[in-house]
């Protein structure tokens, strides 16, 4: 993709993103074909919102949800520090075509993830860059009429379907030394149970998911960097929620994040 290729493409999405707002799909004469494509429309996107970075989400990482929306693998998107809310306040619904919440492993990154050489980075290589696990909910939102039908390229140029997250303490136990991939995760609407979860149901493992990940980004010119959080992948099939829902996700001894909606 060319230059005014990138801006032509970023001219339908911005204000899509800000008005939280949909289109049917990119123009064909400035729509990704690749992956590669796709993260450079998606950093394009980035910058043209003037806003400052939160960190990833990766999306797609149980094999229904590829199925779900058509892609061949996980997805890496932008998250943005204006979209992470604390637990006080509520979400809007408006607007937001996907209306489910995720409950998800976050990881926090102590120093910039680097590659000495074209292997791909193992798991311990990239937990050794974190600094802290959070427990967390995404709220995901799409800028497209039928996200299910966008393929893989535009959904990724869109952020992958990011759009709010919630993020929940830091996890002060010791939680290195714990099965991430057996933990446990449930999730209460309104007072009921409607939802649990593991671990393994984000690409086997929430840390697998992580180096994903970083070897993704740095196979396409990006880095995680320092201070950025790494939203993993949901532990449950995604809730639905409308407006007035309260929702808790609960991770057992590594504590409770909840939300309401509006």
């Amino acid at each position: 993709m060319n230059t005014a290729q990138l801006q032509q493409a970023v001219n339908e999405l911005l204000p899509a993103w800000h008005e939280h707002s949909r289109i049917e799909e990119i123009t064909a004469a400035c729509r990704p074909q690749s992956r590669s494509q796709a993260y450079a429309l998606q950093q394009a996107l980035f910058d043209a919102c003037h806003e400052a970075p939160l960190g990833w989400k990766i999306a797609a990482t149980s094999q229904a949800g590829q199925q779900h929306i058509g892609v061949s693998g996980p997805l890496a998107g932008r998250l943005l520090q204006s979209r992470c809310l604390p637990e006080a306040q509520e979400i809007s619904l408006s607007r937001n075509a996907m209306a489910v919440a995720e409950a998800e492993f976050a990881f926090r990154i102590g120093r910039d993830v680097a590659r000495p050489s074209a292997k791909p980075l193992s798991v311990s290589e990239v937990m050794d860059c974190v600094q802290a696990l959070h427990i967390a909910i995404e709220i995901p939102n799409s800028r497209f009429m039928d996200f299910a039908k966008a393929g893989e390229a535009q959904l990724i140029a869109d952020f992958a379907c990011a759009c709010f997250v919630v993020l929940g303490r830091e996890v002060t136990q010791d939680w290195r030394s714990i099965d991430l991939a057996q933990h446990q995760v449930s999730v209460v609407q309104n007072g009921t149970h409607v939802a649990k979860g593991v671990g393994s149901n984000v690409l086997g493992d929430p840390r697998i998911a992580l180096a994903w990940l970083a070897n993704e980004l740095l196979d396409h010119g990006m880095q995680l960097k320092a201070g950025e959080i790494v939203m993993t992948g949901t532990c449950v099939v995604p809730v639905p929620v409308k407006i007035g829902d309260h929702l808790i996700a609960d991770f057992g001894t590594f504590g409770r994040v909840e939300t309401r909606f509006d």
